[in-house]
């Protein structure tokens, strides 16, 4: 896969997407977003994937939000399906996805950028980094999700002081607050985000999917998250993942996913 925005890599069951448009801070425009997803499908299918890196290019930024040029003039319609459209190909896409994907903050996460991390399952923040939702200084609201996933990780009284009063955070204030996983150097953010991937990338690909369909589960209105927890419980003793780990286990050996 080419892409114009984007560079890819994939060493040891390990896939880094980069986002790399370091003259606009690595700002989401509509291609880029269309970009990660076909990417990201790519990956999905990929059975020598097992974990996803998600980073910016350079040391300045993540992702500085999104690409305002993009939707200045849009109407109440197009701005509507812009969130739509957004949510669906890329924040819900990245919540879902099947294999576990870390997003490596490196530098600023602002407005897209910072619910792009906030859709990735574990987040590792440079302690350069500066996080931020600004969408109210523009008339707007963060319309990829962030107003619904902010709080769910820091709770409603962090989510909205953060999103009314525009405020960028640092990446010590997101890790006491539980936005961030860990917070290192930014000499070590990637050494940190590839020793983590690695130590997932060694268990079973199907309990981690399943897994983390569970976990989302008990964050989504109208779902049970423990009938699904029970659910796919069961489904994992009919994969050939259970029949390895506990026959490894038995025979006192590491299992070979």
């Amino acid at each position: 896969m080419e892409f114009n925005n984007l560079l890819l890599s994939i060493n040891d069951h390990i896939a880094e997407l980069t986002i790399n448009r370091p003259k606009q801070l690595n700002a989401l425009n509509k291609e880029t977003i269309s970009e990660i997803h076909e990417a990201l499908k790519g990956l999905r299918n990929d059975d020598s994937v097992r974990v996803v890196i998600i980073t910016g290019s350079g040391e300045k930024s993540f992702v500085a939000g999104a690409d305002i040029k993009e939707f200045a003039d849009f109407s109440i319609t197009e701005g509507t399906e812009l969130a739509a459209q957004g949510q669906s190909s890329l924040f819900d896409y990245v919540e879902n996805f099947s294999k576990p994907l870390i997003a490596a903050v490196n530098g600023f996460a602002l407005g897209g950028g910072l619910e792009l991390a906030m859709s990735a399952h574990i987040r590792i923040a440079s302690d350069n980094a500066k996080l931020g939702l600004p969408e109210v200084t523009l008339g707007l609201i963060p319309g990829y999700g962030g107003t619904q996933r902010l709080a769910q990780l820091v709770g409603k009284g962090r989510a909205l002081e953060m999103i009314l009063s525009a405020q960028m955070i640092s990446a010590e204030r997101a890790f006491e607050m539980g936005l961030v996983n860990h917070m290192v150097s930014q000499e070590d953010l990637m050494t940190t985000a590839r020793k983590m991937a690695a130590k997932i990338a060694f268990n079973s690909p199907s309990a981690l999917h399943s897994a983390i369909k569970c976990v989302n589960a008990g964050f989504k209105d109208g779902m049970n998250g423990y009938q699904v927890e029970i659910e796919e419980f069961g489904k994992c003793f009919g994969t050939e993942d259970f029949t390895e780990g506990t026959t490894a286990f038995m025979e006192k050996r590491k299992p070979q996913f």
